[in-house]
């Protein structure tokens, strides 16, 4: 199946019951329009992992510092050194 993204998506809440798919809600969508399911599964466990987390953590707080002390690089630079690496 082709994955197809376009401005026009829509997001439907959805429950599987009895092994069939069951919409929460009322939707404007015509009959016959194709929709791609995509499950969203629980997360509840962590995948990081204790020592996964505390490191991003210390991450984004680095980056919040850096960006509070004007550390940053302009995304167009940063682009130009990328192209300018691969040339």
């Amino acid at each position: 199946m082709k994955t197809r993204y376009t401005d026009a998506m829509v997001s439907i809440k959805a429950r599987v019951q009895g092994g069939r798919i069951v919409v929460d809600e009322a939707t404007d969508l015509p009959d016959g329009t194709e929709v791609e399911l995509v499950a969203v599964m629980d997360h509840s466990e962590d995948a990081l992992g204790a020592t996964g987390r505390a490191a991003v953590e210390r991450a984004l707080t680095q980056a919040a510092t850096d960006i509070a002390d004007g550390r940053l690089v302009d995304g167009d630079e940063v682009l130009e050194r990328l192209q300018a690496r691969d040339r």
